[in-house]
């Protein structure tokens, strides 16, 4: 049984699970599927092409699949993908995708602390955090298990790989490397996110291991080609060093971040 607040506006036409709280004051667009056990707080706003997943929690005020800010759209249908147990904070603003892609997503159990922006075409993997203010550019793509200190805007376009955590208050204009920590201004690389993978149960060698492989990227001397062809001919049976070369091999035109 559905528990909706008589002051709530939820279209007739939204698609809505079992055991969902809708709060004072939300409304909730005809477009909009929202799965068992949900929670959407006060006066949040869920918009045409909302896809929530089970167990999600959204604060008040929050705004999920608005129109995108960009020029180029042109109301076109497209969607915004939360997973489940994800839990969205006050006054967060996700927008929905282009035609260049067709939809933007924040996947499962993340969080996303206040005020927290995710634009167009943007897709966020599953377990991140995005800090207070943290503010993602449209087409930008982060990996599973990504930590953002607050504050930080992504440039369009960017990447951050999988375990890695970026500090609070700087700006990421380049590629972001996976298992790794960033700071600095400009952004850089500072070492390994040690206690993060600890946390996550990577091993002691598998530690001891991306510190030989950024070892080569970064302090060889080697260029980044030689880097790469050096680790896929001695690290090749190494699945965390090949997943940091494919990583690599995908670097767009932004480039990425130095030591």
């Amino acid at each position: 049984m559905n528990n909706i607040h008589p002051t709530a506006i939820v279209s007739k036409k939204a698609m809505l699970g079992e055991d969902i709280t809708i709060g004072p004051g939300a409304i909730i667009h005809d477009d909009v599927e929202i799965g068992d056990g949900s929670t959407i707080g006060p006066y949040a706003v869920l918009y045409d092409g909302a896809r929530i997943g089970k167990r999600v929690r959204i604060h008040q005020s929050a705004s999920i699949a608005n129109i995108p800010q960009d020029l180029k759209f042109n109301g076109e249908p497209t969607k915004f993908f939360v997973g489940d147990d994800t839990t969205i904070h006050e006054f967060v603003t996700l927008h929905r995708g282009t035609h260049e892609t067709g939809f933007s997503r924040v996947g499962s159990n993340c969080l996303l602390m206040a005020y927290s922006h995710v634009a167009h075409d943007t897709v966020v993997g599953n377990n991140c955090i995005l800090s207070n203010g943290v503010q993602l550019a449209g087409h930008v793509e982060l990996e599973d298990w990504v930590i953002i200190g607050g504050l930080t805007p992504v440039h369009q376009f960017c990447r951050v790989g999988q375990h890695s955590m970026i500090g609070g208050g700087f700006r990421i204009v380049q590629d972001v490397p996976p298992f790794v920590l960033a700071g600095n201004e400009p952004l850089r690389f500072s070492g390994l996110n040690v206690i993060g993978l600890r946390r996550r149960g990577f091993s002691n060698d598998q530690i001891a291991g991306l510190k030989q492989v950024y070892g080569i990227i970064y302090s060889s001397g080697l260029t980044l080609s030689l880097a790469k062809a050096k680790l896929r001919q001695e690290y090749c049976n190494d699945p965390l060093a090949m997943t940091v070369v494919e990583f690599f091999d995908k670097c767009g035109n932004r480039g990425f971040i130095r030591r």
